[in-house]
């Protein structure tokens, strides 16, 4: 319950606020200034518990940009001699102890944590430790299945990235046709799952499905570019990426789909719209 959203009752109001029914936590108090207009006792209301600067707990309405067993990219608000302090928007920020940094951070700087409940403090914490909180074993994923994924570091074959907050999986260069950046939360597929238990991404879908977004990308291009478009299937696999971020084979296939459909002529010098 701690580092989460609950929906509790309203069991009494004060000046101050309004006590919440925590169950086993008992009471927990909810300031003032979260409280919706019109709150009455025995109203429920979605909040996030955590220990405020006294070490008390506290309700808020506020949302953190990551709860208990989740990961986000966040900016180093302070340094002390304890540790780093990432803004995570809530007043009090998260602090991620030396122990717990993979390496050591400077103010400002970006990072990809994890969120963690200490069990002996009860307090919330953060890591930049991501190996320790990921599965080496991956679930069971299908191949084509969208999954939810953060871009981490960049290797010497592509981006590491994030899969469901709980496997590492990796985007080959050769399949990245977009800028990327780190701690980017994005959507994303899953193309291969290696023998060694390793997975393989896409950005973009497999098969039938991506052939189907890029021939309606294609096709809101040539409209508001008056029907033409001077990239056809001679064009150079770098115009292709820049145009429309896919690979030239991709490209090929929707706009013989396109010219099969009879949507589109394609020229000498480009492609142009058919008009109905």
């Amino acid at each position: 319950m701690i580092g989460r959203y609950n929906n509790l009752e309203v069991v009494k109001e004060v000046k101050f606020g309004v006590y919440l029914d925590g169950e086993e936590l008992g009471e927990i108090l909810l300031p003032q200034r979260y409280v919706p207009e019109n709150t009455q006792p025995g109203d429920r209301l979605d909040v996030f518990i955590y220990l405020d600067s006294d070490d008390y707990l506290i309700a808020t309405t506020e949302k953190p940009k990551a709860q208990v067993g989740e990961f986000a990219c966040l900016k180093v608000a302070d340094l002390n001699r304890t540790g780093a302090f990432f803004d995570w928007g809530l007043p009090k920020d998260l602090l991620v102890p030396f122990s717990e940094q993979k390496k050591t951070v400077e103010k400002d700087q970006e990072q990809i944590v994890y969120v963690y409940l200490d069990q002996e403090s009860d307090r919330i914490a953060g890591s930049t430790k991501l190996n320790k909180f990921l599965d080496n074993y991956p679930q069971k994923y299908s191949k084509g299945q969208q999954v939810d994924l953060i871009i981490e570091d960049h290797t010497h074959i592509g981006y590491k990235a994030i899969i469901n907050g709980q496997h590492w999986g990796v985007v080959y260069d050769s399949d990245v046709f977009k800028p990327l950046r780190y701690g980017q939360k994005m959507k994303g597929f899953i193309k291969q799952i290696r023998p060694d238990g390793k997975i393989n991404l896409s950005l973009q879908q497999l098969g039938y499905g991506k052939t189907d977004d890029l021939t309606k990308r294609i096709l809101q291009q040539l409209n508001e570019h008056d029907g033409f478009i001077a990239a056809n299937d001679k064009a150079s696999p770098e115009m292709i990426k820049k145009l429309f971020g896919c690979s030239k084979k991709a490209f090929k296939l929707s706009i013989g789909r396109l010219y099969k459909e009879r949507k589109i002529a394609i020229e000498e010098r480009g492609i142009r719209l058919i008009e109905e």
